[in-house]
């Protein structure tokens, strides 16, 4: 949602902006710069967290004592002279509209240095709340407190303006939800769409095998995952998953595709230098182009328009998964691992994409039901045991293949998300009266 948040994925020198003359010229550059070919070897994760205090997770967080917290790390949003200074190992630290914390690795050769990077700027982080009486949470969401916007600055004031025509789901996604996003390279031109749509074709099973977000604002929604909840009602231009083929072949171009449909996506904020950032309603970008709002977009205009388009996956140059809710502590680098494994290979992918083709589509199901529905969970431990399978062959940190073939045979095999677990965990505790320990 933070723009900054992006990896720094095979930075070249960035060209000064241009302004853009046509429709054709802007789909033109968003194929370009969405989809960057190549062998895929990168892989990178952005891992958010609900913030609470220690002991009373009741109590709002307040912007000044988060920053402080933070010192040299913490981000412009907060601090706009601070230094903002990675983690020990690299990873940018920015703040998400309601306090939620989130870190992005630098991109990273092996499954294993990704582990490496992530852990340890975890526990670093983890050291800098630790006196401020601030911990990180294993959930998808705020389960106790309302949505409230703590960061102020004018993208996020339009983008809450933006949402709330449309009803409350924007607050509750910008200020109450957390994620674990996997980034992987989109790969050769050979590859890249089989790789789009795979990673689409899984999102419903995995969607339902990590849901971990059953409670929020201090109730139980009804949903395994009212994260994605929020963020399918919140604007579906916007976030609605991309449409692709079962059958990916040289005539489709998910790049075509993605530059239609950015063009094609209302217009969220228009950045000026003084003043609010808000927009007329409805107003695309394609709009934009013909004359609708004041002045001529430039290429980085549009760039800009991209980090406000919120899909379930979506192209940055590489592919970032965004439709898995943060986990349980200690558990994040199980999806991670998962899908990596599941793109490490075109025949695994291909057998993963095949057992998942009953539940394909099946994003708000997924969502509201978790592995309790029978045909996701039969896909679930098709696909969780060809990555079990596929592991080895990427080295895997030995923890780590043990970790994922536990969470297959005594969770994913039950028909069981982290939705379950925290569900009971909570109604078995004084988590609303009292604090409970996620």
């Amino acid at each position: 949602m933070t723009p900054e948040a992006a990896l720094p994925w095979a930075s070249p020198a960035v060209a000064p902006p241009t302004v853009l003359q046509s429709r054709a010229e802007a789909e033109v550059y968003v194929a370009s710069v969405c989809f960057k070919h190549g062998p895929p070897k990168l892989l990178g994760a952005e891992l958010e967290w609900v913030v609470q205090h220690s002991g009373n997770p009741h109590r709002p967080l307040q912007a000044r004592h988060l920053a402080d917290a933070l010192g040299v790390h913490v981000p412009h949003s907060l601090v706009p002279d601070s230094p903002q200074i990675p983690l020990l190992h690299g990873s940018t630290v920015t703040v998400e509209p309601g306090g939620q914390l989130e870190i992005s690795s630098p991109p990273c050769a092996s499954l294993t240095e990704l582990i490496a990077t992530v852990e340890g700027d975890t526990a670093a982080l983890t050291d800098l709340l630790d006196p401020a009486g601030l911990v990180l949470t294993g959930s998808g969401s705020d389960p106790h407190r309302p949505s409230r916007r703590l960061v102020d600055i004018p993208r996020y004031a339009a983008m809450e303006t933006a949402f709330d025509r449309i009803g409350p789901m924007g607050r509750a996604m910008m200020c109450s939800t957390a994620a674990v996003q996997v980034c992987l390279d989109a790969g050769t031109p050979g590859e890249v769409a089989l790789r789009w749509a795979a990673l689409h074709d899984l999102g419903p099973v995995l969607l339902a095998a990590f849901a971990n977000s059953p409670w929020l604002g201090g109730r139980r929604t009804g949903w395994a995952s009212s994260r994605m909840h929020a963020w399918f009602a919140l604007d579906p231009a916007r976030t609605r998953p991309s449409r692709v083929p079962w059958d990916p072949t040289a005539r489709w171009d998910p790049a075509a595709d993605w530059a239609r449909r950015a063009l094609d996506t209302p217009v969220l904020c228009q950045r000026r230098t003084w003043g609010a950032w808000d927009v007329p309603n409805g107003v695309t970008f394609a709009d934009w182009l013909s004359g609708a709002l004041p002045g001529r977009p430039s290429s980085a205009d549009l760039d800009y328009h991209l980090t406000t388009l919120f899909p379930p996956v979506r192209p940055q140059g590489y592919l970032e998964v965004r439709y898995l809710d943060t986990q349980p502590v200690g558990q994040w680098l199980v999806p991670v691992a998962v899908i990596a494994a599941l793109l490490s290979d075109p025949a695994v992918t291909a057998a993963a994409r095949d057992a998942c083709a009953p539940t394909v589509g099946w994003w708000l199901p997924a969502a509201q039901h978790g592995l309790r529905d029978a045909t996701l969970a039969a896909a679930a431990v098709a696909v969780f045991e060809l990555a079990c399978h596929a592991l080895p062959a990427l080295d895997a940190p030995a923890e780590v293949q043990l970790l994922v073939e536990e969470i297959t045979e005594h969770r994913v095999r039950r028909g069981r998300c982290p939705a379950d677990d925290l569900a009971s965990a909570m109604a078995g505790s004084t988590g609303l009266n009292g604090g409970h320990p996620l």
